[in-house]
Parts: C-alpha cells; structure tokens; sequence
C-alpha cells in the first residue's frame, strides 16, 4: 500500500510540475505549484518527517503562494479573468478533499514525538527547532521577515498606476 501511495505522491508532483512549466496562464501555473507542493508534503509524511510536511504546507504552500497570487493579481489583475469552474471539476474536488483529509488525519494519528532520553527536561523535535531559531539563528529570522516585507511593497509600488 505504501509503494503504491509514494508512486501516486511522486507522479502527482511530477506531472503537477510539468503543469508548472507548461502552463500558458500564470494563475494556473501558481495553482499547479500549489499541488506539486502538497504531493512533496505527503511525500515527508511517508518518510515519517512530519514537521517538514507541516511547514511545507503552512510555509510554501500556504504563505508564498498567497504572496505569489497578491504579486500575480497586483502587477496585471486584466490578464486573466477567473472563468467559472466547469460543474465536473467540482465533482472531482469532492473525492480528493475527502482523500485529503483522511490522509492528513492518518498522518496527525501516526505522529509521536521524538525522545530522544537526554533527560525530562531536554527538549526534543519541534522545540528544540523554535529554541534554536529563535536563539541563534533571530537575527537571519527577522531579515528574511524584513526582506519579503520590502518585495511585497516594491511590489505595489512597481504596479501602482502613473497618475
């Protein structure tokens, strides 16, 4: 069952990131990454990497690709206009939300946090990433907040009319 799930994860993403290059509109190509990032995040569930899987959905697949579609809207928002989907599409949607969501639940059921047996008070797995990141690595943390902070506004400011 797993071979055949991991052959499903990796044509998925595959064929999702041909869609990414091949694509015509941009709004797809950036909703085709969209599912090419959520195939890559079911394939760390498989490897039992959960937190990567949880950031890559939040991170790449929640937070950039709403940058990537306000930056896609805001720079050219009469290029493409949202046609309304055909009435299969939304019957197709149903079975693979539902699909989702049980994968995602199996996923949450399945997860145990490491120990790794240095003693009780010792934090392991997702604390000990926000202690070091929020420790040693603050400065670099707070640049790239900054960072995306200045793209997004040289953004709108590269969009915005000539009065």
């Amino acid at each position: 069952m797993t071979v055949v799930f991991f052959y499903l994860c990796a044509a998925t993403a595959l064929i999702s990131a041909l869609s990414v290059v091949l694509q015509r509109k941009t709004i797809s190509s950036a909703l085709s990454l969209v599912v090419c990032l959520g195939a890559l995040a079911l394939l760390y569930v498989q490897l039992e990497a959960t937190f990567i899987a949880v950031v890559q959905v939040i991170i790449y697949a929640g937070a950039i690709m709403v940058l990537f579609l306000f930056v896609i809207m805001l720079l050219d928002p009469t290029s493409e206009k949202f046609a309304a989907p055909a009435r299969r599409v939304g019957y197709a949607a149903v079975p693979l939300v539902y699909l989702l969501g049980v994968l995602i639940w199996r996923a949450a059921a399945s997860y145990r946090p490491a120990f790794d047996g240095a003693g009780l008070g010792a934090p392991s797995g997702i604390a000990a990433i926000g202690i070091e990141l929020f420790s040693n690595y603050l400065l670099p943390f707070e640049v790239t907040s900054i960072l995306i902070l200045v793209a997004v506004l040289g953004a709108i400011v590269l969009a915005k009319k000539k009065l």
